[in-house]
C-alpha cells in the first residue's frame, strides 16, 4: 500500500458500462491489501455476457437487472451515466459509507498535478490542446475523463512526473467532493443535460464544483464573456482565490487575463506578459476555439512552459475528429464533420466558422427539448438550407419555419437520407455541415458513431463522383 492510500474495504461499482468495468479490473488489482471485495450492480435491463462471465470468473460479484442497491459496502463508485437523483444512485448512497463519482476516487488514488477542464462547450479540444502544449513544453501530460481514457485506468500506468488534463462533465463533477486541481477551467455554461440536473442553476452548480477545493495557490480560468462563468468568478475571488478572466471580443479588466491583440494570443500572467501566436496561424478556426486557445495558453503559462513551445504546440494542433472536422471538398463542396454538437450553443458557435449564405446544415437527433428560438435566428440568417432529421427534426423543422428567413427548411428520417438531401441542394462553394444541435441516441450508440457514418457517406460521394474530390 502506497503512502496516503487508505484500506477501501468493501466497494460496490454501480454500472456496466465502459466505467464500471474498468474501475472493477482496478479494484481487483487492489485485493487483498487495500480491497476486501468488489460487487457491481448492473442496471435493469442487463443480462449476463461475456463481460459478466469474465468479470464473476476474476471474482467479482455482479448483480444483473437491479433497480435497486442492497448490501452494506465501505465505498460505492458510480459511474458519470447514472443521475445522482436516481432511485439506483439513492439506494447505493444509503447503504453505503460513502458515495462518490469515477475522476474523484481515480484522483484521491492518485492527486498529485491535475488540470480539471469543464464547461458546455470546448471541453474537448481545450484539454487535447493544453496536454499537446504541456507535451510541447518537454512535460509528461495525458488526457484524461470526459475525454475518453478513463482516470482509473490511466491511474494505474501513471508516470511519477506525469501531469492529468482531465476533461470533466457535469455528471462527474457532480459526485466530488475532495477533488482538487492545481488548474481549474470553466469555459462556458449554456443549457445542457436539463433533464438529467433538473434546471439550469442546477446544471451550472454542478460545473462550479470544479473550483471547489482551490486553495491561493492555484489558478481558475473562466470565461469573462459568459454570465455563469462572471457570477462563479466573482464568488472564487471572494475567497481570495486566484482568477484569470478569458477574453475574445473584450480585453478583461483584471490583472490576469488571456485576450487577442491585434490579432494575437496574449496571457497577462504572474506579473509578465506573454505575446503568443497570430490568430490566423491557428489550424482550428471560429472564435470559439481562439477562445480554447487561449483557455490552453493560460494552463500551459501557469504550469511553466515556455512562450516558444506553446506557440509552436498552437500552431501545429489540428483538428479533433467530429470537432469542427474537414473530411474533403468534392467538387467544389466542403463536407466538415462536426457530430460533436450535441447542443444549440455548440452548432451555433460551428456556424460562425463559416461564410454565411453558403452553409448546408444537417440538424437532428436525440430531442433534449432545448429552447430552440436562437439557433432557429442565426440557422435561417446564416444558412443556405437545413436539413432537419431524426427523433428532433420535426420539431427544428418547424422552429425554422416560425421563424422565417431566407434559408430553405427540408427533412428527411435519418441522417443517411438528410445528406443524400444536404447533397442535392449544395453548389459548388458551399459547405454540408454535420452539426446536429442534438445527442445521437436516437439513432446511433454515440456521437462519434454519427460522425463516422457522415465520414463514410462523404468517401462514398467521392467514390461514385470519380475521386474528383481532396481530403480535408
Amino acid at each position: 500500500m502506497k503512502h496516503g492510500q487508505s484500506f477501501l474495504g468493501n466497494v460496490c461499482v454501480l454500472g456496466l458500462g465502459k466505467t464500471g468495468v474498468e474501475v472493477a479490473h482496478y479494484l481487483l488489482g487492489l485485493q487483498p491489501d487495500r480491497v476486501s471485495s468488489v460487487t457491481l450492480f448492473a442496471g435493469s435491463t442487463t443480462d449476463e455476457s461475456e463481460v459478466t462471465r469474465e468479470l464473476t470468473k476474476l471474482g467479482v460479484r455482479v448483480v444483473l437487472g437491479c433497480e435497486e442497491v442492497s448490501g452494506d459496502f465501505d465505498l460505492a463508485i458510480a459511474s458519470p451515466g447514472i443521475s445522482e437523483f436516481s432511485r439506483f444512485f439513492l439506494s447505493a448512497r444509503d447503504c453505503s459509507r460513502e458515495i462518490v463519482g469515477e475522476p474523484e476516487f481515480a484522483w484521491r488514488e492518485s492527486p498529485e498535478r491535475w488540470v480539471a477542464i469543464t464547461g458546455s462547450n470546448g471541453k474537448t479540444t481545450t484539454t487535447s490542446l493544453a496536454t499537446a502544449l504541456l507535451r510541447e513544453g518537454g512535460m509528461s501530460a495525458a488526457a484524461v475523463g470526459n475525454i475518453g481514457n478513463l482516470c482509473t485506468t490511466e491511474v494505474a500506468r501513471r508516470r511519477p512526473d506525469e501531469w492529468f488534463v482531465a476533461e470533466l462533465s457535469s455528471f462527474q463533477l457532480a459526485t466530488t467532493s475532495l477533488m482538487h486541481p492545481r488548474v481549474a477551467c470553466l469555459l462556458n455554461v449554456t443549457p445542457d443535460h436539463l433533464e438529467w440536473h433538473g434546471s439550469l442553476e442546477k446544471y451550472a452548480l454542478a460545473k462550479e464544483k470544479v473550483f471547489n477545493n482551490l486553495d491561493a495557490g492555484d489558478l481558475a480560468v473562466v470565461s469573462a464573456e459568459d454570465e455563469f462563468c462572471l457570477a462563479a468568478a466573482a464568488r472564487l475571488e471572494e475567497r481570495g482565490l486566484r482568477v484569470l478572466y478569458v477574453g475574445v471580443h473584450v480585453q478583461p479588466s483584471h490583472e490576469l487575463v488571456a485576450y487577442v491583440r491585434d490579432g494575437r494570443l496574449v496571457v497577462c500572467l504572474g506579473g509578465n506578459e506573454h505575446v503568443l501566436v497570430r490568430t490566423d496561424e491557428l489550424s482550428i478556426k471560429g472564435d470559439h476555439n481562439i477562445e480554447n486557445a487561449l483557455f490552453a495558453s493560460a494552463v500551459a503559462v501557469e504550469l511553466g512552459v515556455p512562450d516558444e513551445a506553446i506557440g509552436r504546440g498552437l500552431v501545429s494542433f489540428k483538428p479533433l475528429e467530429h470537432r469542427i472536422e474537414p473530411v474533403a471538398t468534392v467538387r467544389g463542396v466542403g463536407f466538415v464533420n462536426d457530430s460533436k454538437a450535441t447542443n444549440t450553443d455548440s452548432t451555433e458557435k460551428a456556424l460562425a466558422a463559416f461564410p454565411p449564405g453558403h452553409i448546408v446544415i444537417l440538424l437532428g437527433g436525440h430531442d433534449k427539448g432545448t429552447d430552440l428560438t436562437s439557433l432557429a435566428s442565426v440557422v435561417m440568417r446564416t444558412c443556405k438550407a437545413a436539413v432537419c432529421f431524426g427523433e428532433a427534426g420535426e420539431r427544428i423543422a418547424r422552429a425554422l419555419e416560425a421563424k422565417g428567413g431566407d434559408a430553405c427548411v427540408l427533412r428527411a428520417p435519418h441522417l443517411r437520407e438528410a445528406f443524400a438531401c444536404a447533397v442535392e441542394e449544395a453548389d459548388e462553394g458551399d459547405t454540408v455541415l454535420l452539426s446536429p444541435a442534438c445527442s445521437s441516441f436516437d439513432e446511433f450508440q454515440n456521437m462519434a458513431e454519427r460522425g463516422r457514418l457522415f465520414k463514410q457517406l462523404v468517401a462514398a460521394l467521392e467514390d461514385e463522383r470519380g475521386g474528383s474530390g481532396h481530403r480535408g
